[in-house]
Parts: C-alpha cells; sequence; structure tokens
C-alpha cells in the first residue's frame, strides 16, 4: 500500500501532467491563431504526451492501491510575444517538471518505496528528453532571429512531428 505523503505528491505531479497538457493545449490555440500550424502541431501532440502521462500517474496511484484525487487546473498563459517566447516557456516549464519529477524520486528513496522508484525512472528518462527537445526548439529560433523565412522554415519542420 501506497504511503499517504507519496499519495498525495503523485496525485500533485498528476495535476501538474495535465497542466502541461494546458500549457501546451493554450501554446496551441495560440499558433493557430496566428497561422503557424506547424507550430500547433507540434504543441498538440506535446498535449497527447502529457495527457499521456497524467494517465500513468493515474493508473499507478490506483495499482498501487492509492486514491486518485483530482484537483483544480490552473489556467495556462495564453498569449505570448513570440514563437521564440512560448518555446522559452515551454523549455521552462519542463524544467520545472523535471524538478517535480526528482523530488518524488527522492521521497520515494526516503520512504523506501521501491516500486514508486520504479514507476518514476521511466519519467526521469522521459525528462532528459523533453529538456533536450524544448532547448533546440529554442537554439533554432534563436538563430532564426527576426527572418521571416526561418520562421516559416521552422513551422514547416515543425508541422513534420508524428505522434508516437
Amino acid at each position: 500500500m501506497i504511503s499517504e505523503t507519496m499519495q498525495k505528491a503523485l496525485n500533485d505531479q498528476l495535476n501538474l501532467e495535465l497542466y502541461s497538457a494546458y500549457v501546451y493545449g493554450s501554446m496551441a490555440a495560440h499558433f493557430e491563431y496566428k497561422n503557424l500550424s506547424g507550430f500547433a502541431n507540434w504543441m498538440q501532440i506535446q498535449v497527447q504526451e502529457e495527457l499521456g502521462h497524467s494517465g500513468k500517474f493515474f493508473k499507478y496511484l490506483t495499482d498501487a492501491g492509492g486514491k486518485v484525487v483530482l484537483q483544480a487546473i490552473a489556467q495556462p498563459p495564453t498569449e505570448f510575444a513570440s514563437p521564440l517566447a512560448a518555446l522559452e516557456e515551454a523549455y521552462k516549464h519542463e524544467t520545472k517538471v523535471t524538478k517535480a519529477i526528482h523530488e518524488l524520486m527522492s521521497l520515494a528513496r526516503k520512504e523506501n518505496d521501491y516500486a514508486t522508484e520504479v514507476f518514476l525512472q521511466w519519467f526521469v528518462t522521459e525528462q532528459v528528453e523533453e529538456e533536450a527537445t524544448a532547448e533546440k526548439i529554442v537554439a533554432k529560433l534563436r538563430m532564426i532571429g527576426d527572418s521571416t523565412n526561418g520562421l516559416f522554415m521552422m513551422d514547416h519542420e515543425l508541422g513534420k512531428r508524428k505522434a508516437e
């Protein structure tokens, strides 16, 4: 049986994963409004990934004998000054998620909760990829600067992303 402390922490993470889907959904809506459908596509796939992450926490909690307690989801930002600003926000958000996962891992170790530690390992690895991907897009957008052609090329590149 999972401890009350771990149960609460995992429910908080489930909420953060749902919020992540909201953040990326808001960015997708913003990019659609700005006629950047490639950026919107990339963000929509992120929404699906984050919903999948929240589903993993939901299932793990119930499988581990815990109770899922859904919480209110905060409203995400809806306006972004530029594609670069949006992707910088995405990167910043991913670093926040990474920190939260690491804190969960520390709690699992402190509580000698080996099952939760094993479960969380997938997320530790996933966050390395999430941060690296967002950071690479930010770096490319910084190189592009104010180039409209570069922005359209980036939009085209991001539009090629397919859901896994």
